[in-house]
């Protein structure tokens, strides 16, 4: 009778335990999907698109200042305004510390830090850094001049597009990224020489048939005739 009362028991307390975890593995399945519909709604709500999406990549020279490069497009249909920020505002800066976006547009930032000597001049092991950048966007209408005021003016639609970790690597060993890193760095070059350079002499305007038209000249005969007209006036 006492075995009988004891099995009973037992399978009393397996049943409540079973009963337990299964509550359990339901909670945490709950847990999870909210967590996953969570970071879907987060990534939906995202208008940037970053390459490299979450870290910057520099080379390893103490004692220099050494450059990374990030890809910004926005994936929006809206004009986005953008803007970099940095844990180490003293040995870091971008260029462009930020812009405005139109639906489509992208542009390559270049990323500057100052890369300290180690201590004791030895070589470490391990490369690490704490630094941490983060972008953040702001949806506008239209084009419109990129003002650092304008954050804090609408903090409350400025969404954190990606907080970007810092990578070294020594720059006389093989790396898989330096390849796309070079690429980025001379397309931004590019577009910063491309910016500094004066607009071109498009020649005169074409108006009508082929008839040709100098502005200056038009410009002059206008002159000449308002004061033909206030000659005339003042007679």
């Amino acid at each position: 009778m006492a075995f009988w009362k004891s099995g009973r028991m037992c399978s009393s307390t397996c049943l409540s335990v079973e009963t337990a975890n299964t509550q359990d593995k339901h909670l945490q399945l709950g847990c999870d999907r909210v967590t996953a519909l969570a970071r879907t709604l987060f990534r939906a709500r995202r208008c940037l698109q970053l390459d490299p999406s979450s870290k910057l990549y520099f080379p390893y020279e103490p004692g220099r200042q050494v450059r990374s490069a990030v890809r910004i497009k926005n994936t929006s249909k809206s004009h986005v305004v953008f803007k970099f920020q940095t844990t180490a505002p003293k040995s870091c800066f971008m260029r462009p510390p930020g812009g405005t976006l139109a639906p489509g547009e992208s542009i390559v930032a270049t990323v500057f830090k100052f890369v300290e000597h180690p201590v004791n001049n030895e070589k470490p092991l391990q490369l690490k850094s704490n630094i941490k950048f983060k972008i953040m966007s702001l949806k506008v209408k239209g084009r419109i001049e990129y003002v650092p005021e304008l954050f804090e003016e609408q903090k409350d639609e400025v969404l954190i597009e990606q907080i970007l970790s810092v990578v070294l690597f020594y720059a006389d060993r093989p790396n898989p990224h330096l390849d796309k890193l070079n690429n980025q760095l001379a397309e931004a070059d590019a577009a910063l020489e491309a910016r500094k350079k004066p607009p071109e002499d498009t020649g005169p305007r074409l108006v009508g048939e082929g008839l040709v038209i100098d502005e200056w000249k038009e410009r002059r005969e206008k002159y000449l005739a308002k004061q033909q007209i206030k000659a005339v006036n003042s007679l």
